[in-house]
């Protein structure tokens, strides 16, 4: 039987910290979400021993499974994974777990009752608790101001590593969506907006990895370019948006 969520962890050299995220995430996630999930490792070209791990585990545990992709990115992955998966909502969170798995629940449910489309936790919107270093949060911040003033949308908080989407809506998104990288997460919800999705936010309780290895200065810098791209698209040329309403007429939205 087909599983009601499908949650991905995108991983490249996570060694470490991979094999505890995953037995905590699967050993936590029944207590608050009370509906058949999965656990998909989605393996972006490690070389490291992660694939071997994520293989184990798959093997040991029930509704955990290991994908590998020879090619490096997270935008690439979660493509893939979405656009092959089974589940009624597909959801991505980061493998060391940031976010309080208690937040899950809230995530999804809009996207069962047909509330929403799209769903993402927010560091920024009103009710959030967050630990993290000072350079992080003035990142943070001052790329989602410039999301919202340079692409005209409205949601606060857009590279959160903690989303979801109904699966019919994710068919129709992603073949509008160019990145493969890090910018994936603020194109998706760019298209979404702008083509009338309903996106809904929950406030979340997230509390920095201060060993993470995301060079948060090049992301930020690959995303400014990413941006630049979508304004370029939207006065001059193809227009993603024109196209993906087409395709969401003829999908309950």
């Amino acid at each position: 039987m087909a599983p009601t969520l499908d949650v991905v962890i995108p991983v490249y050299n996570e060694q470490k910290d991979l094999e505890r995220s995953v037995r905590r995430l699967r050993d936590e996630l029944p207590a608050t979400f009370p509906h058949p999930f999965r656990i998909t490792i989605a393996d972006n070209a490690s070389t490291d021993d992660t694939t071997a791990i994520a293989d184990r585990l798959a093997s040991e545990l029930p509704g955990v499974r290991s994908i590998r992709l020879e090619r490096k990115g997270r935008g690439g992955a979660l493509t893939k994974v979405w656009t092959e998966s089974d589940a009624d909502v597909l959801a991505y969170m980061d493998v060391d777990l940031s976010t309080d798995l208690r937040a899950v629940q809230p995530l999804v449910a809009p996207l069962l009752s047909g509330h929403s489309d799209l769903s993402i936790g927010s560091r920024l919107a009103v009710g959030a608790r967050v630990t993290r270093g000072v350079k992080r949060e003035v990142i943070s911040r001052c790329y989602n101001v410039i999301v919202r003033g340079a692409l005209n949308v409205r949601f606060t908080d857009a590279q959160c590593g903690f989303k979801a989407i109904r699966s019919d809506v994710a068919r129709a998104l992603l073949p509008h969506v160019e990145d493969r990288n890090w910018f994936f997460d603020t194109e998706l919800l760019v298209l979404a907006a702008r083509a009338g999705l309903r996106i809904h936010e929950v406030p979340v309780d997230w509390v920095d990895d201060p060993n993470s290895s995301v060079d948060i200065v090049k992301t930020a810098l690959e995303d400014l370019r990413g941006i630049a791209r979508l304004r370029r698209s939207f006065r001059y040329g193809r227009n993603p948006v024109v196209e993906l309403r087409g395709h969401l007429g003829r999908i309950a939205v």
